[in-house]
């Protein structure tokens, strides 16, 4: 029997790593003979960057950057991939072989290292001033280290500022109606009148960028950026409603210039970042889950698996949205082979859920002690599941 386990982090208790280990241990214990092959995932939020690292080779490197908040400075990693070769399967789609098949210097980012809600105390939580300027910071990292691609993980963000902030580092202004250069952060951006590109780091336009994206969420509207991300990064609903008018105002000046981002699947990524990217680098909008799946090679390894095991902290209705154990499963069911979501928290129903998926906690628990306990709670999980009867 063998099985693939391929799950994303556990957020705020277990690596994506970690969390394979721990339910190739349940495995273990209740199917011994059990021939078993981890692969991490990651969507293009946090983890991203440590997944396609270990399994291209590549150098992490650090660099001191501008944190989310006023004032804050942060140690951010990326990855150096010398050749920019890292994709596997020959079933990838055009971006994705124009991604992984030329050989030169790429970036991998992750702009929650940077610009993410883990930077961030709960109580400190603002996107009205959080800023992804250190975002673009990282990426002039990149540039300076002389990336040919860049591609930035666009998930986990503390941020609702459309990208401005990772723009302003690249050298664009954005004015007011009076000329004037708005502050950065969210809060701004029903203000913004005009960009002014003129100082533009050169190399961005020799660059070619792309979006690892964990959501497909337009900019704008009831599924855009401030609207189901801005309330659990501290917004108020009247802040929400603020975010999202300046996110409309900042998309329909991106428009006169173009480029149509408001309506653009994914676009919405990380606080708007997503779309800030394809209107200021030219980027190109890719699945987050798909490149990673890409990088390690799960097609191929899945391809004749008896079972395929994903999971991530919690199940939720976001999961089927561009969510790693979304994508994994569906690479699994193309594959004809079984697939179950294991999770601390399973929020759907079981009867409007595509994909199985097991609770690993097994009765009344405080959210802090499954946190603190995960490891054994996912391993002793997996092994509740595995004898389950007719699931193998």
């Amino acid at each position: 029997m063998r099985v693939v386990i391929a799950p994303d982090k556990f957020k705020g208790s277990l690596s994506a790593s970690e969390a394979a280990r721990a339910m190739a241990q349940g495995v273990l214990i209740a199917v011994p003979e059990a021939e078993v092959d981890i692969c991490p995932m990651a969507d293009g939020g946090e983890g991203t960057v440590e997944v396609i690292a270990s399994v291209a080779g590549a150098e992490l490197r650090e660099a001191k950057v501008r944190g989310p908040l006023p004032g804050q400075e942060v140690v951010a990693r990326w990855a150096y991939v010398p050749s920019g070769d890292f994709t596997r399967s020959g079933e990838a789609g055009e971006d994705f072989h124009e991604l992984g098949s030329a050989a030169k210097p790429t970036a991998v980012i992750e702009m929650a290292q940077a610009s993410g809600l883990s930077l961030v105390l709960p109580e400190e939580r603002d996107p009205m001033v959080a800023t992804t300027f250190g975002t673009g910071e990282l990426i002039l990292e990149a540039l300076d280290a002389g990336c040919a691609q860049v591609i930035v993980g666009a998930g986990g963000s503390a941020t609702v500022d459309g990208g401005t902030g990772m723009a302003a580092a690249l050298g664009y202004r954005f004015l007011d109606a009076k000329g004037r250069e708005v502050p950065p952060g969210g809060a701004a951006l029903e203000t913004v009148n005009k960009i002014d590109a003129s100082g533009r780091d050169p190399r961005v336009a020799r660059t070619r960028f792309f979006v690892a994206s964990d959501v497909d969420s337009p900019l704008t509207g009831p599924r855009g950026a401030a609207r189901v991300f801005g309330p659990q990064k501290g917004a108020t609903p009247e802040q929400v409603a603020s975010l999202d008018r300046g996110l409309n105002n900042l998309g329909r000046i991106i428009g006169e210039r173009g480029v149509n981002v408001l309506d653009l699947p994914g676009a919405g990524a990380a606080g708007g970042l997503g779309g800030g990217l394809v209107a200021f680098c030219g980027a190109s909008i890719v699945s987050g889950a798909q490149a990673v799946a890409e990088a390690v090679g799960l097609p191929a390894k899945v391809a004749g698996a008896d079972l395929v095991l994903t999971g991530e902290g919690s199940y939720d209705s976001q999961t089927a949205r561009g969510k790693a154990p979304a994508y994994v499963a569906a690479i699994a069911r193309e594959a004809g082979v079984p697939v179950v979501v294991v999770a601390g928290r399973v929020e759907v129903d079981e009867k409007e859920s595509a994909i199985p998926a097991f609770c690993v906690v097994p009765g009344p628990m405080s959210l802090e002690d499954a946190m603190k306990d995960a490891g054994l709670l996912v391993k002793t999980g997996t092994a509740r599941l595995l004898r389950l009867p007719g699931l193998l």
